[in-house]
């Protein structure tokens, strides 16, 4: 979270908030764009109705929030993103055209715009989301994760992130030729990965994120979920990472994923799984291309939305 000087300027400054509601089709690729025009605290989720069973299930469309600052590249970017919205239409002409409202604030309530949003979610057989503010009732066996994301990414909302958990938890409780799972989560964010590793009996976890507000948030959770004993929290580049892993797992994006493949090769043992996601569609040409089946065998691809997630296994020959 932020220092209190910078709570106190966030307040102080007035917001432009936009507010997009769009069909499934369009959102990542909206999301996308609001991320390149320089948008804060932006989230994209689905829309949800409570369901019978307590959990919320989607109605067909998605919701994407995000907040410029009132200053003099306001009208710019605010032009920017109308004209993008009319292009996304032309691309896509048989859905709905995605919705715009805007509205100017003063403090934008960063954690309170996410409780509107964040409910408790099953995002696989075995693995429970839920905020701190919200109550669950655990069931058999349920691993409930516990997040406060802050400004931090990663709830479990979107497909990448649940992806990669559901990926985990196949590998974790069911390959019993590793005895101790030493697991490196790159890009940690509200170190949702690295909590689950560890909730999944990983018996050591290291969490590392270039941005010092998602290591103090990720630190954060690690002590809500009780699993600080076994998850390390470290701020940098991988680059200054020297231990060994058994199971790497980064949702960041294609282009970060493929520069530090090299640095992930070292890092992971023969035969030790990779996990990577944040990757769409148009991007598996690009990652079969810079991590070849000589280099790593395919254990699974998954596919959710327009998302992609890559399970693979650095062969044994390689060290």
């Amino acid at each position: 979270m932020p220092e209190k000087h910078e709570e106190e300027d966030i307040r102080n400054t007035e917001w432009l908030k936009i507010e997009i509601f769009s069909p499934p089709e369009t959102a990542d690729a909206l999301n996308n764009f609001l991320d390149e025009i320089g948008t804060e605290g932006a989230f994209q989720e689905t829309l949800e109705d409570p369901s019978k069973n307590g959990f919320f299930e989607p109605t067909g469309g998605e919701i994407i929030q995000a907040f410029l600052p009132c200053d003099g590249r306001l009208e710019i970017r605010l032009a920017s993103l109308r004209k993008y919205l009319d292009s996304i239409a032309q691309i896509f002409p048989d859905s709905e055209k995605p919705t715009m409202k805007t509205e100017i604030i003063r403090d934008p309530g960063w954690e309170e715009e996410w409780k509107k949003y964040f409910k408790p979610i099953r995002v696989s057989r075995s693995i429970v989301v839920k905020p701190t503010w919200e109550r669950y009732t655990q069931t058999g066996g349920d691993i409930v994760i516990d997040i406060d994301p802050g400004m931090a990414f990663g709830t479990g909302q979107h497909p990448s992130t649940r992806m990669c958990l559901e990926a985990m938890e196949d590998i974790l409780l069911h390959d019993r030729s590793i005895g101790n799972w030493h697991v490196l989560d790159v890009g940690t964010g509200t170190g949702i990965l690295g909590i689950a590793a560890a909730k999944l009996d990983a018996e050591s976890v290291l969490c590392v994120d270039t941005d010092p507000k998602a290591i103090e948030i990720a630190t954060k959770n690690a002590l809500i979920n009780n699993v600080q004993d076994r998850v390390r929290m470290q701020q940098g580049e991988i680059t200054a990472v020297e231990e060994p892993f058994h199971l790497i797992v980064s949702n960041i994006n294609a282009k970060t994923m493929i520069q530090l493949r090299s640095q992930m090769d070292r890092l992971l043992h023969p035969n030790g799984y990779l996990i990577i996601s944040g990757i769409i569609e148009q991007e598996k040409h690009d990652i079969d291309e810079h991590f070849p089946s000589d280099l790593y065998s395919r254990r699974q691809v998954l596919n959710e939305k327009e998302w992609v997630c890559f399970v693979m296994r650095k062969n044994a020959d390689r060290n």
